[in-house]
């Protein structure tokens, strides 16, 4: 049964954050910073937080509420970004975007914000493949990493290449769109639909962060580009690389819930990724039961436990 969101108070944020923007490699980034940056210092450093693919910096702040109630987290300074071409960071310009930027983001970020002090990084999803694989080439720049679900795609064949370059030069022809929606309830059913486990409150709160108004429509904060396949292939053995090399503390956080590995039918399975990171050489899991893949919109609370145990 649809919520009905006309009954519905949207969520009250316990901490608000402040809306910045820095210029990162020819783009303007937006980012939300909760705390002073200038009280990080290498006994309590910046924890930098990335998203995930079609999502925004602000799906954070559910998990940055309940993190603010653990010891030692009340002035603890973090920030989270918009990727570029998603929600107020500036557009590329470009017909597609491409998995490397995102690190050399990431890298910018890191020498305007803490250039002297390695920085906590936590990823969900898209952002934790980002940040693990950030990881494997500069691990003196953090102090440990935190992913959620970001479980990574299955392996490529060689042989798949041709046909990958054939369908992206195709869809390059046609204007890449994103579905509008009539007010902020429709944005906000959209987000229960991703994800049945969020909460009414949330969802509604979210999708005033999660889109904007535009000639009498609400349309999703994202360069429709970023729906465009990427020509490259996912190449594992490229992959183990940058897990041997990975020199920080790693948490990894699931939902029990997730329904992730079902987008692959069958050709990808948890214990594939599992297997995987047995090459990080300190890797620690821990599971949320009653979460999906946005376990940080279902259990931020727990999630906030978790993550301040490990990074305390």
């Amino acid at each position: 049964m649809a919520t009905d969101f006309a009954s519905v108070t949207p969520y009250q944020p316990q901490y608000l954050f402040e809306s910045r923007r820095v210029s990162l490699r020819g783009l303007e980034h937006h980012l939300l910073v909760w705390g002073n940056l200038e009280d990080v210092t290498p006994e309590q450093p910046l924890l930098v937080m990335v998203h995930g693919w079609m999502d925004v910096a602000a799906s954070f702040q559910f998990m940055v509420d309940a993190l603010r109630q653990q010891p030692g987290w009340q002035t603890r300074p973090i920030v989270a970004l918009d990727w570029r071409g998603f929600g107020l960071t500036q557009r590329s310009g470009r017909d597609s975007y491409f998995f490397a930027d995102y690190l050399a983001d990431l890298d910018a970020l890191l020498d305007e914000l803490s250039p002297g002090v390695p920085v906590d990084l936590l990823g969900h999803s898209m952002g934790g493949n980002v940040s693990t694989l950030y990881a494997g080439v500069r691990s003196p720049r953090l102090r440990r990493l935190v992913n959620l679900e970001g479980f990574g795609l299955p392996a490529a064949d060689a042989d798949e290449a041709p046909d990958r370059y054939i369908k992206w030069l195709d869809e390059l022809k046609s204007p890449a769109r994103l579905k509008d929606y009539d007010d902020l309830a429709g944005v906000a059913r959209r987000l229960q639909g991703n994800n049945p486990l969020i909460p009414a409150d949330r969802a509604l709160w979210l999708a005033a962060h999660w889109s904007r108004q535009e000639s009498g429509r609400f349309v999703i904060n994202a360069d429709p580009a970023h729906k465009r396949p990427q020509p490259f292939l996912y190449r594992v053995e490229e992959l183990r690389a940058f897990l041997r090399r990975i020199a920080v503390p790693v948490l990894f956080v699931e939902g029990a819930q997730t329904l992730y590995f079902m987008l692959f039918n069958g050709k990808y399975s948890r214990e594939e990724f599992l297997e995987r990171m047995t090459l990080v050489p300190d890797f620690r899991r821990e599971t949320i039961e009653q979460a999906g893949h946005m376990l940080h919109h279902d259990q931020p609370v727990e999630l906030a436990q978790h993550i301040a145990a490990f990074l305390n």
